[in-house]
């Protein structure tokens, strides 16, 4: 992915989400909302992002594009709702209506094991929200789907994976995000 336009941008100090998320959580992370850096401005941007991510072919036009960042915030509004904060009905709306056009299939394996994948056959779009739902479906089977995170602080909001313990984890960082929710709250009591 290094040099690419579509480079997923990396702040902070967590470990990537562990596969099937790492494209759920790199998709979420095109977008850094503090510095205001987005890696997908132009379709072309997308076309290269799913083709680093095992997506070869793929291409999208403005309106996919569009699409696609839609599909993104509200995949990120479901990862803050692991955090406990509740999804927005308009996120809830906009991901039911792209699951819908994004058909999955049931593969069974001569040794008995099943797994979800998109359907044949599916281009643009329909392929991408496919294989994120494949994948989140797959990451709910093993567990881990509810790690996935998005931090608690609004202008953060960065997708990381939560390997604490307990995982109860609010921020990206506790250096940087925790600590000024920390400051803020000493503050306000001063």
């Amino acid at each position: 992915m290094a040099g690419n336009v579509a480079t997923v941008i990396q702040p902070g100090e967590r470990t990537p989400a562990p596969e099937p998320l790492t494209l759920v959580q790199d998709l979420v992370n095109t977008v850094d909302l503090e510095m205001e850096q987005d890696t997908l401005t132009k379709p072309a941007d997308l076309s290269a992002f799913c083709a680093d991510h095992g997506l070869s072919g793929l291409r999208f036009d403005r309106t996919g594009l569009a699409e696609v960042l839609t599909l993104r915030e509200a995949v990120r509004d479901v990862c803050q709702a692991h955090a406990g904060i509740d999804v927005p009905a308009e996120s809830l709306t906009v991901l039911d209506r792209l699951l819908a056009a994004a058909p999955l299939t049931l593969a069974l394996s001569a040794d008995g094991g099943a797994t979800v994948r998109p359907a044949d056959g599916l281009t643009g779009v329909q392929a991408l929200v496919s294989r994120l739902a494949a994948d989140i479906a797959t990451s709910v089977a093993v567990g881990n789907w509810p790690r996935l995170k998005a931090c608690a602080a609004d202008t953060c909001r960065w997708v990381y994976y939560d390997r604490s313990p307990a995982g109860r984890s609010r921020w990206c960082t506790m250096s940087l995000c925790g600590s000024r929710n920390k400051m803020r709250k000493y503050r306000a009591r001063a």
